[in-house]
């Protein structure tokens, strides 16, 4: 028996929309089905927002997301609640997403394309512990840790 722990990400209308960005930069397929998919009738608010989604990929990415239930707006992002201060991260978030690949090249062209609109934490690059690290909250207000396996 094995088990596997699949990150379910909430957006508040902003589900097929990311889905969509993640598809894009881990690849993979991307699956979405909608609350009208599920009998909402159609002329109801919130029938084409996201009940079921996720991006599954060949290189073992798997991510989950839905559209929160009555949540009409995103949650406006204002400041980055993740920082780098004095060699440490600072944060209230109650988890980070991270991604980890073999080789700095496989790892650093998925950072290139997830860092497109976001806000870089720690540019990706050598680190102590790892061949490459880096650290970033994307457009959609989630905190992402890409690194590179080590070797030991």
């Amino acid at each position: 028996m094995s088990l596997n722990a699949v990150t379910h990400l909430n957006f508040r209308g902003q589900a097929r929309e990311a889905l969509e960005f993640y598809g894009a930069v881990f690849g993979g397929k991307t699956t979405i089905a909608t609350y009208g998919d599920f009998g909402m009738p159609a002329e109801l608010p919130g029938a084409a927002k996201v009940v079921f989604g996720q991006v599954v990929a060949d290189n073992g990415f798997r991510v989950m997301a839905y559209d929160v239930p009555g949540a009409d707006e995103a949650v406006a992002s204002g400041e980055p609640t993740t920082r780098r201060e004095n060699g440490t991260t600072v944060t209230t978030e109650p988890f980070f997403l991270s991604v980890r690949g073999e080789s700095v090249e496989e790892v650093a062209a998925h950072w290139d394309r997830l860092a497109e609109g976001a806000t870089v934490i720690e540019q990706f690059g050598p680190a102590q512990w790892a061949p490459a690290f880096g650290m970033l909250t994307d457009r959609f207000g989630v905190t992402w840790i890409l690194d590179v396996a080590a070797g030991y």
